[in-house]
């Protein structure tokens, strides 16, 4: 009975197969027609305006009398004039109250994140005044504060170290830091104004989450400098040297400071309490190390200061562009995330340009390099910020500080500052997000895995430049060995699928039917035509293995035409039976020729 049931079964699939071939045959064919001509220069400009301008910003001009795109293109340039006008007092209230609440956290957080980058905590409070004020001005989100964060003040203190020491040349390693914050904002800006801001898609999320969780590993590990009162401790950011420099100097560390228990889950709160307690017992001389005198006063100019010559010209350079890239990227995708939120858009060459000019004009007023902080921007966003006004009321808040209140500074002991900066950093560790990866993608969780050890195990950037250089290999490896695959019919329609993903979709007898996806050019046409021919290949063995009607017809899924119009020196292409619209028209098309079968075949 069985073997019986077995060919009722094949019989009834042929006599389907063939009932549907026979409803194939029967399609219209629809002629295909050439693209219209264009010149070089056409396609030239529509190529630059899609690469460069995909928002089209110039569309809100058409149209427009001149003096209203004179105001739109002010508007264009510094947003603060487009929300402006409509500002109002119950706007300030949550902008106020915002404003203050994170001043909170930007105050200690800046002092920490100075000595993070090996400068004065001064510079970090500098850095929270007049960076703010031009985001406000130039930047496009509601919701992002600005100031210093943990990664760049990490990659640009390992980074300059690496030639000049911080403790024996201080003025040098300031003066490297301001040029470098200069180089980082001209590369930002430049990003924005050439319209590049693509190329920072390089660092994928898989990247940035792998790593920022190693960098908060190593800065975490640094602190252990301060929070088990360490004096010498190593300047590698390894985990080898940091661990071995923890274990090696284990007996400094029986000082340990007292305050180790205060919490630093309410940073100014932590600041506040231990300030005083060191103040009222004198901490300060029975080993608690303290920030010691602070500087009173705005921003002093540092323009003099930037070094544009001079044997450390390369460092500052490659220091620049690194912390830029990675403040930038961190910067637009904390703003875009937020927006995302509260469903407005934020444009990313705008902010290229306004994280690039703050920093560039903070360059010259003593900040080192600044971006939107995602810890200090979710707090913003979870105080009620409606407008970048929130900014403004911070950096009142920092001016007021350091014009009345740095001497209460001086007994802050180091041991907090280590404390906030560890639970800081914790959060960048992203445990959710890396499961997330390797359910999607398990090359990007290598990605990821790559510049997290990278990170731990040799240095920061070289971990982020292993990381890079993977992605960058995925991407070309995808370009070079394009994914093809075998489609089929799905019965009772002309629609052809991956016949290994639908069981359902059936082979044309005859047919090789086959899906290139990906842009066909230069650099993987000789692995087509290989991957094409074995296709071929294998197609024929197994038809003489099963004994099935031999392959008369190749069908190429793809979107080349007007490539293979113009390589068509022989005319092969130009032939009815050479291009078709749709897979189904091919099939119908040219089963018609082929001789139907008998009835007894089936």
């Amino acid at each position: 009975m069985e073997p019986n049931s077995s060919s009722n079964d094949n019989n009834k699939m042929q006599l389907q197969h063939h009932s549907s071939c026979l409803e194939i045959a029967t399609m219209e064919v629809h002629r295909v027609v050439p693209p219209r001509h264009k010149s070089t220069i056409e396609k030239l400009k529509t190529r630059l305006k899609e690469t460069f301008f995909p928002d089209d910003p110039l569309r809100q001009f058409k149209g427009q009398p001149l003096g209203k795109k004179w105001i739109l293109a002010a508007q264009y340039i510094f947003p603060i004039l487009e929300w402006g006008p409509n500002y109002s007092f119950k706007l300030f209230k949550s902008d106020i109250i915002s404003g203050l609440t994170i001043a909170s956290l930007a105050i200690p957080q800046g002092i920490s994140y100075a000595k993070l980058a090996n400068l004065p905590p001064i510079v970090g409070l500098y850095s929270s005044f007049v960076p703010p004020l031009v985001y406000t001005v130039l930047g496009s989100s509601r919701d992002l504060a600005v100031g210093p964060v943990s990664i760049a003040s990490l990659i640009m203190g390992s980074m300059l170290r690496q030639e000049v020491s911080p403790t024996q040349n201080p003025v040098l390693f300031l003066q490297l830091a301001f040029t470098a914050t200069f180089f980082g904002g001209l590369v930002q800006a430049s990003l924005g104004l050439l319209r590049l801001g693509f190329i920072i898609d390089f660092l994928s999320k898989a990247t940035l989450i792998g790593f920022m969780a190693g960098a908060a590993i190593i800065v975490s590990l640094q602190q252990l400098k301060s929070l088990l009162g360490i004096t010498h401790f190593t300047n590698q950011m390894g985990l080898i040297p940091v661990m071995s420099s923890v274990f090696h100097n284990t007996k400094e560390g029986t000082k340990r400071p007292k305050l180790f228990w205060v919490s630093a889950g309410a940073p100014l709160v932590s600041v506040i309490l231990s300030t005083l307690l060191v103040f009222a017992f004198k901490a300060q001389h029975h080993g608690i190390s303290v920030i010691g005198k602070l500087q009173e006063g705005l921003n002093p100019p540092s323009w003099n200061m930037l070094k544009f010559h001079g044997s450390h010209l390369g460092l500052v350079m490659k220091t620049g562009l690194i912390t830029g890239i990675i403040s930038l990227t961190e910067g637009i995708a904390v703003g875009r995330t937020f927006a995302a939120l509260k469903n407005y858009q934020v444009d990313g060459n705008k902010e290229m340009i306004a994280i690039g000019v703050m920093n560039i004009v903070g360059s010259s007023t003593s900040c080192y390099i600044t971006t939107g902080a995602f810890s200090r921007s979710a707090v913003n966003h979870n105080a009620g910020a409606k407008t970048a006004v929130s900014n403004v009321v911070m950096s009142v808040t920092v001016m007021v500080t350091l014009l009345f209140l740095m001497p209460l500074f001086q007994y802050t002991p180091n041991v907090v500052l280590g404390a906030i900066i560890v639970t800081a950093v914790v959060g960048l560790i992203d445990v959710p997000a890396a499961h997330q990866i390797w359910k999607i993608d398990k090359f990007d969780f290598l990605v990821m895995l790559c510049a997290f050890l990278g990170v731990i195990f040799i240095s920061v950037q070289e971990g982020l430049a292993i990381a890079v250089g993977i992605s960058i290999f995925k991407i070309l490896l995808q370009i070079t060995r394009p994914k093809t695959v075998m489609l089929g019919n799905m019965p009772g329609s002309d629609i052809y699928r991956d016949l290994h993903h639908y069981n359902e979709a059936m082979r044309i007898p005859g047919f090789l039917i086959l899906s290139i996806e990906a842009p066909i050019n230069f650099a993987n046409t000789t692995y087509l035509n290989e991957r094409i021919l074995r296709w071929i290949e294998e197609y024929e063995a197994e038809e003489n293995l099963n004994k099935q009607s031999s392959l008369r017809f190749v069908i190429l899924e793809m979107s080349v035409l007007e490539k293979l119009q113009r390589s068509d020196d022989s005319g092969d292409f130009k032939r009815p039976d050479s291009l078709y619209l749709t897979v189904g028209e091919a099939v119908a098309s040219l089963s018609s020729t082929i001789k139907a079968p008998s009835a007894n075949y089936v």
